[in-house]
């Protein structure tokens, strides 16, 4: 059996801003599922996705949706306990849209505040629980 990588502030941090950098890039599926624990629940703002067949209609959709994506996460609070985290998570999210068949893509841009249940895992943590607190729209943004 593989050894858990215990959790730390650091850790998360990293994990959070990594977690980012690949939704960003729109990694391969399979890369994202690495991240996250099998027994995910996934609360975003449009639903709530169950494990990772779940996670990747949710994934499908938004990599085929959003473009130019750019996460900047501002804050990231952890409380960490017996091998796991409650996480609060602040993310500036910046995107484009095009919604066929407008002329022009839209420019959309949010501050996200989230709350995440983080789990160690052999490779460092998984997200295990991922919830949309609020999603505030930037002055100028267009709407989802």
């Amino acid at each position: 059996m593989t050894a858990v990588q215990p959790l730390t502030e650091a850790s998360i941090q990293e994990f959070a801003v990594n977690w980012y950098v690949a939704l960003d890039h729109h990694v391969p599926l399979e890369e994202t599922l690495a991240m996250l624990d099998e027994e995910l629940e996934f609360k975003v703002p449009e639903d709530t996705f169950l494990g990772h067949l779940g996670f990747a209609r949710w994934y499908e959709a938004v990599t085929n949706r959003f473009f130019d994506e750019v996460h900047t996460v501002t804050k990231v609070e952890s409380d960490i306990s017996d091998g796991s985290a409650t996480v609060r998570v602040f993310v500036n999210w910046q995107a484009k849209i095009w919604n066929p068949p407008a002329e022009k893509s839209q420019w959309l841009g949010f501050d996200a505040d989230q709350t995440w249940t983080v789990v160690a895992g052999p490779d460092g943590p998984l997200i295990r629980s991922y919830a949309v607190n609020a999603l505030d729209p930037m002055p100028g943004s267009s709407s989802l």
